[in-house]
């Protein structure tokens, strides 16, 4: 088993730089050697230069017999020669020894221990050969300098081979880098560019090519798995884009046919209406065949078909009504919802009409409202179906509706009829406390004339007939009134209207002025308070019409802080608990009756010969009411 080795960026670059590097520095320190022993050799010749110099003054001091001169340049004679034979490398001064160079220094000292031996310590008394041997001793140095100036020659020709070696190792490694940096780094680089401005464009099937093991290797596998996981991302996200898209289409059908049947809720006014536009809308929203909507008795025992569509006469006709148990349409239990039922697997016996018309599933949907059971809605198919929990719970929604609008129905056919009742009971009270005790009076006066017409009493026949004529004319002028009444419409928002269209049919009937004020600025009464109110101020008027004898009528309403109304008049008056058989003690009553029913109260305040008050007060509001208005506001009915 071979392991592979990785090389990583750094060890690759290290690897490709090190032999440069370290050539450069071998250069760099053979140059310095090489200048060092320029440097050395340059000393070194300056030295022998300076013994050639010292040769002749040593001439000239043997010439001129100036010993102590002497002996001082003999002494650096002899410093010099010391020096360059072990050399100096404080300065550095060295001599680049050869052959040539160790064969001339012995020359040079040969020389030099003659010289010294003849000239300086021999001291002969003639100078003739100084001068030739001086010239021959400084040419020996200068063989001396030559032969080292000739190998710094050597050394300098060298010197330049190697900046020239330099040089070109720079260069060559300048171009090898560039081009392992390339290779290295730009390229994975510009690849990884390239990748990454075509996932930018959406195209996520761009890779990179991964064939090193350095960190762009890394890199590149990294990379190359963060594209195959957008990838798979984006197909997952398409996916699920779709899935939710499909899920909010479905959901804006389901709004639309709860906003569809919702809108045939409201605009139904009959069961036939709302089963037959039930019908037509749920075959549409369910895709079915065909639909029955049914109608269940109190007891469930029964199924009524209210509307149908999509199925054959024959078995609307055979289905009309239908009994508990017949067929599993009408075999609902209060406990079980929304269920799905094979016709074929149906019992044998069990009704087959849906099956001989060809339908292969029928879904059957309860129509409960508070857990009563009020029907039921079949969907048939022609072929088999199964509903999804979204499918249910939307057929399930609209069943409900279809239970609330039925029920909408009932209860709004029984307001009616209760309505239609109280109205009953409240004409029949009217009629009873006005024109039935008109009538008991007149049927008394008949008697009273049968009885004066068989004793032949004139008289008594003439004052019978005047009764029956006054009670007659009271009898039309209470029919009138009762007419006037029932025809008086309130407003929703404010009850001055109505009082001022009374005040303005009193003055018709009876001819008396009257007038209406109106102080402060309370909450609009309810339309139901507005009728009793009004009913017991036309009872308070007919009273005035009728007994008072009065020429002007006052309604005077104060809003706040509670309704007061108040019906005043100047007639003959009255003593409040007089005689309890007295008419007008009827109407009182009727007003005392009217005002307990809706909690407030009358009050009769009246003084014989000068007129009398009926005023009526509402119980106060629970709530804070505005602030009342500053000032009065007065009209008079005649002027509305």
């Amino acid at each position: 088993m071979t392991l592979q080795k990785h090389w990583s960026l750094g060890a690759k670059l290290t690897l490709v730089g090190a032999p440069f590097l370290l050539l450069a520095l071998l250069s760099t320190a053979a140059t310095l050697w090489v200048s060092w022993q320029l440097d050395g050799g340059a000393a070194a010749v300056n030295e022998a230069g300076r013994m050639r110099m010292q040769s002749y003054r040593m001439a000239l001091s043997i010439g001129t017999d100036d010993n102590s001169a002497l002996s001082q340049q003999v002494a650096e004679f002899d410093q010099s020669l010391a020096t360059l034979r072990s050399g100096d490398p404080e300065r550095p001064l060295f001599v680049p020894w050869d052959d040539t160079v160790h064969a001339r220094f012995a020359t040079v000292e040969q020389d030099w221990a003659g010289f010294r031996a003849r000239w300086i310590d021999g001291r002969p008394g003639g100078a003739q050969d100084l001068r030739a041997q001086t010239v021959t001793f400084a040419a020996h140095i200068d063989a001396l300098v030559t032969s080292i100036e000739a190998h710094m020659a050597h050394w300098t020709a060298m010197l330049h081979l190697l900046q020239m070696s330099m040089m070109a190792m720079a260069i060559l490694g300048a171009a090898v880098l560039l081009y392992t940096g390339y290779l290295f780094v730009l390229e994975p680089v510009g690849q990884l560019k390239q990748a990454i401005e075509k996932i930018q464009a959406g195209d996520f099937e761009a890779r990179v090519e991964s064939g090193t093991s350095d960190e762009f290797g890394t890199l590149a596998d990294g990379f190359n798995g963060m594209a195959e996981h957008l990838q798979s991302m984006y197909r997952h996200l398409e996916r699920k884009v779709a899935e939710k898209t499909a899920q909010l289409e479905e959901k804006h059908e389901r709004l639309e046919s709860l906003y569809e049947v919702t809108a045939l809720v409201s605009r139904a006014a009959s069961l036939d209406e709302l089963a037959q536009g039930f019908a037509s809308s749920i075959v549409r929203i369910a895709h079915a065949d065909g639909v029955a909507v049914r109608w269940s008795d109190q007891e469930n025992q029964r199924y009524l078909m209210l509307a149908a569509h999509g199925l054959p006469s024959s078995m609307v006709n055979s289905e009309l009504c239908i009994d508990k148990g017949d067929c599993h349409c009408g075999a609902e239990t209060l406990g079980s919802g929304l269920r799905v039922i094979p016709i074929r697997d149906m019992d044998k016996t069990s009704l087959k009409h849906c099956a001989k018309a060809g339908f292969e599933t029928v879904v059957n949907i309860p129509v409960r409202q508070h857990e009563r059971l009020m029907g039921e809605v079949d969907l048939f198919y022609h072929a088999r179906v199964s509903l999804s929990a979204a499918e249910r719970s939307l057929l399930e929604a609209l069943s409900s509706h279809l239970a609330a609008a039925m029920e909408n129905l009932r209860l709004n056919s029984l307001e009616k009829e209760a309505a239609v009742s109280q109205e009953r009971h409240l004409l029949a009270r009217e009629l009873h406390d006005s024109i039935a005790q008109s009538l008991a009076f007149l049927k008394i006066q008949v008697q009273l004339m049968r009885d004066a017409v068989q004793s032949g009493n004139t008289r008594e026949i003439k004052t019978v007939l005047e009764e029956i004529d006054m009670g007659v004319r009271e009898s039309y002028g209470d029919v009138r009134e009762l007419l006037l009444h029932f025809r008086t419409r309130t407003n929703t928002e404010d009850i001055e209207p109505a009082l001022a269209t009374t005040l303005r049919k009193f003055e018709h009937q009876s001819g008396m002025k009257a007038s209406l004020t109106m102080q402060g600025q309370g909450m609009p009464l309810s339309p139901d308070l507005q009728i009793q109110v009004l009913h017991i101020v036309q009872e308070a008027l007919s009273n005035v019409r009728k007994h008072a004898r009065a020429s002007q009528v006052w309604l005077d309403v104060q809003q706040q802080p509670a309704w007061r109304f108040e019906v005043r008049d100047d007639g003959v008056g009255f003593v409040p608990g007089g005689d309890p058989s007295d008419e007008t003690h009827v109407g009182l009553r009727i007003m005392a009756e009217r005002a307990q029913r809706i909690g407030a109260e009358v009050e009769v305040i009246s003084t014989p010969g000068r007129g009398s008050s009926v005023i009526l007060s509402l119980p106060a509001p629970a709530y804070p009411t505005p602030a009342s208005a500053a000032g009065t506001r007065q009209a008079s009915p005649s002027a509305i």
